[in-house]
């Protein structure tokens, strides 16, 4: 069975935390929100009970396929008026698959061109369970830095799970797919510090979960998952001098 069908700790948690935030503030009411890797499609279904529109994104027809039967199933809960859209979304391309405007030309879950621009106007991005490998982690921050460079006020929400494993590089047990992902994050200011970047800087902000409480089901946390808060700040650029 893929990973992507079933779901994980980390999704769990992070469906605690939206449905946390839900009751204790209208920070997502009326929103445009994406999930990344949404899988099961659960945190962003959660989602459409409060926002404007969700795109629930993957790759793979199996998994898009079971996404949108979930979808059908609990679309009683959503929000009368929200848009809920299951679509097809390869971190590895540079942009969405888009279709033409005529519906029976459609790929199934390809993205219309009023999709991909309502796309860009989501401010709050969400994904879990995301982080194997550092080539995933890679095409996940490509990922994030585009649809949030033309809106750095945009908010990410990412929940894993530490996997420990033996490498003989490092003869010991070690995160190394966590390491790799925190390589991307910086402290608050500390982007102001760094000379001359040419990479994008993404904040990142622990979540302390000891305040979120546990809704969803019962399920045992642990001490190897995490949210975190990530936000986007522009690349510098700088002009030469003249001589």
């Amino acid at each position: 069975m893929s990973t992507s069908l079933q779901v994980w700790r980390a999704e769990l948690i992070l469906a605690d935390f939206v449905l946390h935030k839900i009751v204790t503030s209208s920070e997502f009411n009326g929103i445009v929100a994406v999930e990344l890797g949404a899988g099961t499609g659960l945190v962003g279904m959660l989602l459409a009970r409060i926002a404007k529109t969700v795109f629930l994104t993957d790759l793979g027809d199996e998994v898009l396929d079971n996404c949108a039967n979930n979808v059908c199933l609990n679309s009683e809960i959503f929000h009368f008026q929200a848009s809920v859209h299951v679509r097809e979304l390869d971190w590895k391309d540079s942009q969405p698959t888009k279709v033409g405007e005529n519906p029976s030309s459609l790929k199934r879950y390809a993205w219309t061109s009023a999709e991909v621009e309502e796309l860009q106007r989501a401010s709050l991005i969400v994904a879990a369970d995301v982080i194997y490998s550092d080539d995933l982690t890679d095409a996940f921050f490509n990922t994030l830095e585009r649809l949030m460079v033309k809106r750095p006020e945009k908010v990410a929400y990412v929940a894993l799970e530490k996997r420990y494993n033996f490498t003989l590089d490092d003869l010991d047990i070690v995160a190394n797919g966590y390491s790799h992902f925190q390589s991307y994050l910086r402290d608050d200011g500390e982007c102001d510090d760094l000379q001359k970047r040419s990479r994008p800087c993404f904040v990142g902000k622990c979540i302390d979960l000891t305040q979120i409480p546990q809704n969803v089901r019962e399920y045992d946390r642990g001490d190897d998952v995490e949210i975190w808060q990530i936000k986007y700040e522009k690349r510098k650029r700088f002009l030469s001098s003249a001589s």
